[in-house]
């Protein structure tokens, strides 16, 4: 089912009553989510995200614009009219039931010809309990489960009527580390074997981009960026969408152009042939960075960090918009055994690879493109 969703609005009262004011949540939002596809909301806390995603529900009407299921206007129409299944973010399940009795719950309590028969109804609860892999817990009440067991029944749950929309608000949120991983990767097994068009909210934007076909990127109620999640981490329109995609986060420069080259400090560092000269922020993303003695940026190494997979160089700059520079250094070669063996408080030199390197406007923020020669 392809999800439309035309110049969105919502706007809540304010706490002023006097003035009147309002507070817009959801700014003229303007989004198509293709059939069969799992997009993920992603910006921080107050962002709007879920504001959007109780809209697509039904839970909180618009204040302007229309929502679209496939050619059929659902803008008016109340929640069990939509055909959503709906997972909260603290699994919202009833404790007095046991595993069965909470998924079978929804479509107990359909109405009229919509309501299958008892025996259609079992078949369908276990259906959806073997998608999710929790049959053998049919008979235990939710205090006998872990969090990822609780979250497993929820999913089961919202399953269970086949929505034609599967709407996730922060699903993972109450889980350890670990067990975010597992369920993730669970939820988009799920996803894709059901081919239900799925709305995923999070704020975590290494869940986002591991799992998600297509991603949108919010803050203060107004899309940023969407695209596919390499697309939107490759190729990022602003200063915003860069710094919130990216585990180390970019490391961001107050800079300069001048003679078409970039200067960080008094280093000319690289060559952007067809930039004129101006201030702008310089993010290099933390796999930009090439070990080089003679290379052409260079700062003040604080520590090596080993984390097994990467060696990180965590430096300072004085142009570092940044608390530190970080520096992913592969873990295999002399290059990095190097950086290892050298003291604190030493110089440091890399080139940069353009392609990881983004130039943005110092007053807009706009991401500004650069020949890379």
């Amino acid at each position: 089912m392809e999800v439309i969703l035309r110049d969105l609005t919502k706007k809540f009262p304010g706490r002023d009553r006097k003035r009147r004011s309002e507070v817009t949540a959801v700014s003229h939002m303007s989004l198509a989510i293709p059939d069969g596809q799992l997009l993920a909301l992603l910006g921080p806390s107050g962002c709007g995200k879920s504001t959007v995603l109780n809209l697509i529900s039904g839970l909180l009407q618009p204040t302007e614009g229309r929502i679209l299921f496939g050619e059929e206007d659902v803008t008016s129409q109340p929640p069990e009219k939509r055909g959503i299944g709906l997972v909260f973010q603290n699994y919202a399940l009833y404790p007095h039931l046991t595993v069965k009795q909470n998924i079978l719950f929804p479509l107990e309590n359909l109405k009229g010809k919509d309501r299958p028969g008892r025996d259609e109804m079992l078949q369908k609860a276990k259906e959806a309990a073997g998608l999710v892999q929790i049959e053998e817990l049919m008979d235990r009440k939710p205090a006998e489960l872990s969090g990822g067991q609780q979250q497993r029944v929820a999913i089961a749950r919202a399953l269970v009527k086949r929505p034609k929309v599967l709407l996730l608000d922060e699903p993972l949120s109450n889980l350890d580390a670990r067990l975010r991983i597992q369920t993730r990767e669970e939820i988009r097994r799920i996803q894709r074997e059901t081919k239900i068009t799925t709305v995923f909210v999070t704020h975590d934007q290494e869940e986002a981009m591991s799992i998600s076909d297509l991603i949108v990127v919010m803050k203060e109620g107004i899309v940023q960026q969407s695209g596919r999640p390499q697309e939107v981490y490759d190729s990022p329109q602003n200063l915003f969408v860069a710094k919130f995609l990216g585990t180390p986060p970019i490391n961001v420069f107050e800079a300069q152009v001048r003679d078409h080259m970039l200067c960080i400090g008094d280093e000319a560092v690289l060559r952007v042939g067809n930039v004129p000269d101006a201030a702008v922020y310089a993010g290099v993303r933390p796999e930009g960075f090439l070990l080089r003695e003679a290379g052409a940026f260079s700062c003040r190494l604080e520590r090596v960090e080993v984390t097994g997979r990467d060696i990180s160089a965590v430096c300072g700059h004085t142009a570092s918009v940044n608390a530190s520079v970080r520096a992913l250094v592969g873990t295999q070669g002399g290059e990095a055994d190097g950086l290892s063996a050298m003291p604190e408080g030493s110089r440091v030199r890399f080139d940069l690879l353009p392609h990881k390197v983004f130039l943005f406007d110092r007053e807009t923020e706009e991401r500004i493109s650069f020949e890379e020669n």
